[in-house]
């Protein structure tokens, strides 16, 4: 089965008329579609250094909230290692729980804001439940880079602070097959702003 394709523009910026040197970092942006073609919100769309660059670490704590019996947002992605708070905006208590591989965890019935947030240092993704609502799931992808960024309603993503260099540019969606790795499409980037549209084989789910 195809699982993916990725074409790629580069667009060079020019300033008052005249081609100018290209910046030491760009934008890249992606469009993700679903099978049908119609644009898929809440994919996770990152870029991993492949040429040997060193990988930055961007680990500023993330938030997953639990409002109205549901998890906020739906989708999350963090870089390894990032730790993760659970504040509980219900008058209900939770037990928020994962049996995932990338990470397995339980916080026990609990209101209001965990005294310390998870760490999240193994690559790939979380499932979350709660123990005592079985209808609240929600996704944590975990990647090894901090160039990452979630689409929108338009399907679209914004990747910022590339540097120079070669990049696997990846693509994933919660309602790929559990075991189904990311679409992934080789990257060169050298000083100019990139354009990518990525088509998953799956079918988009409507954002409630």
């Amino acid at each position: 089965m195809l699982k993916g394709a990725v074409v790629l523009t580069a667009l060079v910026t020019v300033a008052d008329g005249t081609l100018a040197a290209p910046a030491a970092a760009a934008t890249v942006t992606v469009q993700v579609l679903d099978v049908t073609g119609a644009p898929v919100p809440n994919a996770v769309v990152y870029a991993e250094p492949t040429g040997g660059q060193a990988v930055p670490k961007s680990l500023k704590q993330a938030e997953i909230e639990q409002k109205d019996i549901r998890f906020f947002p739906l989708v999350s992605v963090v870089q390894a290692g990032t730790p993760v708070l659970f504040p509980n905006h219900d008058k209900v208590r939770h037990h928020v729980y994962s049996f995932s591989s990338a990470k397995t965890f339980e916080l026990k019935l609990y209101s209001g804001v965990p005294t310390s947030p998870i760490v999240f240092d193994k690559v790939g993704t979380v499932v979350l439940g709660c123990n005592i609502h079985d209808q609240m799931v929600a996704y944590l992808q975990v990647v090894n880079t901090p160039y990452f960024a979630k689409t929108d309603m338009s399907g679209n993503a914004r990747l910022e602070g590339l540097a120079n260099g070669k990049y696997a540019l990846k693509a994933w969606y919660f309602k790929m097959a559990p075991n189904e790795a990311a679409t992934e499409q080789p990257l060169t980037y050298q000083g100019a702003d990139v354009t990518a549209s990525v088509k998953l084989a799956v079918k988009a789910v409507p954002v409630q």
